[in-house]
């Protein structure tokens, strides 16, 4: 008895498997490719900065050529112009700004600032060589415990507008280069010498005298 000869026939998904096998292949080539690419092109590039980290210089004092932004209210991180300042105040709260990276340098409350306009002809030689059309620049921290100076008031010693500390009731002349004129602060506050630039109030100098208090608060 002869047995019929026994030919075995490739089945259509043989066929399939083949050119399939060589796609997967030819698609993990490319994957890889892409991938080195973008890693060879990012070996440059920074980290991004994490969430909720100050960005790089916005902790540093004032420097010279920094611009001047508002600090608070409706107009906050918009530059100051000399027209914002209105003669015989009440005082502008300010932050400084690199105006090369955009970057506020309000990390430091330390760096907060008033700028307030006077006439120049009230003020002392000193303050007015610093000042721009009679507009000056003070730190805005109290020189006794650190606290921010936020009142524009009359003196409890004089008839003339000051800068007053509500922590401790220091009071500083701006007239006379914020000399302590009534309370318990050793030393006036730190002056900032002022420009214009394009009509914009910057930064001339770094601050002249010492930022801060000289006890906790």
């Amino acid at each position: 008895m002869s047995s019929a000869p026994f030919n075995v026939h490739p089945s259509p998904s043989d066929n399939i498997a083949e050119p399939e096998a060589d796609a997967g292949i030819e698609q993990t080539r490319r994957t890889l490719l892409l991938g080195a690419l973008a890693t060879t092109a990012c070996l440059g590039c920074s980290p991004p900065a994490r969430a909720g980290e100050d960005p790089p210089g916005s902790d540093e004092r004032p420097q010279k050529g920094d611009v001047l932004v508002f600090s608070e209210g409706d107009q906050e991180g918009k530059l100051i112009s000399a027209a914002d300042v209105k003669v015989g105040g009440p005082p502008l709260h300010a932050w400084p700004k690199d105006p090369n990276t955009s970057v506020v340098r309000s990390a430091s409350r330390l760096n907060e600032i008033l700028i307030i306009k006077l006439d120049p002809a009230d003020l002392d030689e000193k303050t007015r060589a610093r000042a721009v059309d009679g507009i000056i620049a003070y730190s805005a921290i109290c020189s006794h415990a650190g606290c921010p100076v936020t009142a524009w008031v009359k003196s409890d010693v004089g008839d003339k507008e000051v800068f007053k500390c509500m922590c401790h009731n220091s009071e500083f002349d701006p007239r006379a280069g914020a000399q302590v004129v009534f309370g318990p602060a050793p030393r006036r506050l730190a002056a900032l010498p002022l420009a214009l630039a394009d009509g914009s109030l910057t930064v001339a100098g770094n601050f002249m005298g010492k930022v801060g208090g000289t006890q906790p608060g």
